[in-house]
């Protein structure tokens, strides 16, 4: 093929930039016309290597410059916006620059861990380098499968030819029932964290008056560390640590959840937490974080620890 090479670049490179592209179909299918000796190994591994460590690197300025901001475009466009940040922050807090490597294999968060690390400061060098280390075993991964099972690709890619735009119009409905798969099951996990939700103006109300509700920050500390705003007087509780907590919170009082993610579905999902272990009065903020600095109120202030 002779433009073989500039198609796995031109692939890898729209894939990590966060196109819905492929890549690693497009990499497989090369593993199969290298085998055949229609393309070349060391140039594929190269511009694979080339393609992650440019695509990668624009989010990870991004991210480095703009924070939060790059963080929420991202999920507003994923396909699974409700877990992105949650899981590219998990990765790279616990694991570090191997984190990297294992967002390459993990749906939904690949293309959000570059701006996470950039927005948590891992310095460039150490990004670089762990990034095209993660972009070569990624590349050489699918180029393996692709050799290995070279003959069904070429068996595949021949079908394809013979059958025409019926095969082309068939792996566009594939396609198409895999991301329609993906959207009934995210919107059915919303169904089931359809509880009431507080306003903002009901919430300002409740915190002038007696008996204010205990305000709770379920954002993870990394990502209170990259958006530093805050509703003031709450306390920072991480959702996967929300039970360990219930000992400190009052009964007493109503309880107002908020998080950064859209459809709220971290302080939802605390909330139903909560509501197990019997507690009555508890309600996520509609809208989170952003709705709260939109309405105009001071959001400076730094969220308490409950100890």
């Amino acid at each position: 093929m002779r433009h073989g090479v500039t198609v796995v670049f031109l692939a890898t490179l729209a894939a990590r930039l966060g196109a819905p592209v492929p890549a690693s179909a497009v990499l497989v299918v090369a593993g199969g016309l290298i085998a055949a000796g229609q393309l070349s190994l060391p140039a594929v591994l190269a511009v694979g290597v080339l393609a992650n460590v440019l695509g990668d690197g624009a989010w990870y300025y991004a991210g480095r410059r703009f924070g939060y901001r790059v963080m929420r475009l991202l999920c507003k466009v994923s396909m699974s916006p409700d877990s992105c940040v949650r899981r590219s922050e998990t990765l790279i807090t616990d694991w570090g620059g191997t984190s990297l490597l294992a967002a390459k294999f993990v749906p939904g968060v690949s293309v959000v861990a570059p701006p996470m690390a950039g927005a948590l400061k891992m310095p460039l060098a150490r990004f670089t380098a762990f990034d095209a280390l993660a972009g070569l075993i990624w590349t050489g991964v699918f180029v393996g499968l692709g050799w290995v099972f070279s003959q069904q690709i070429q068996e595949v890619l021949d079908a394809m030819a013979n059958a025409g735009s019926v095969g082309v119009a068939l792996l566009v409905v594939l396609i198409l029932i895999g991301i329609g798969t993906r959207w009934w099951r995210r919107r059915a996990a919303l169904r089931d964290l359809n509880v009431e939700r507080i306003g903002v103006h009901e919430l300002r109300e409740l915190l002038d008056s007696e008996g204010a509700p205990v305000v709770i920050d379920v954002r993870s500390e990394a990502a209170a560390a990259i958006d530093p705003r805050r509703i003031p007087g709450a306390v920072l509780i991480h959702p996967n640590g929300i039970e360990h907590q219930i000992a400190q919170l009052p009964r007493d009082r109503e309880i107002v959840l908020y998080c950064d993610c859209p459809n709220e579905v971290s302080a939802a999902k605390a909330a139903a937490v909560l509501s197990r272990h019997g507690f009555v009065r508890v309600r996520p903020l509609r809208g989170g974080l952003q709705a709260w600095v939109e309405s105009e109120t001071a959001g400076a202030v730094p969220a308490a620890a409950v100890p």
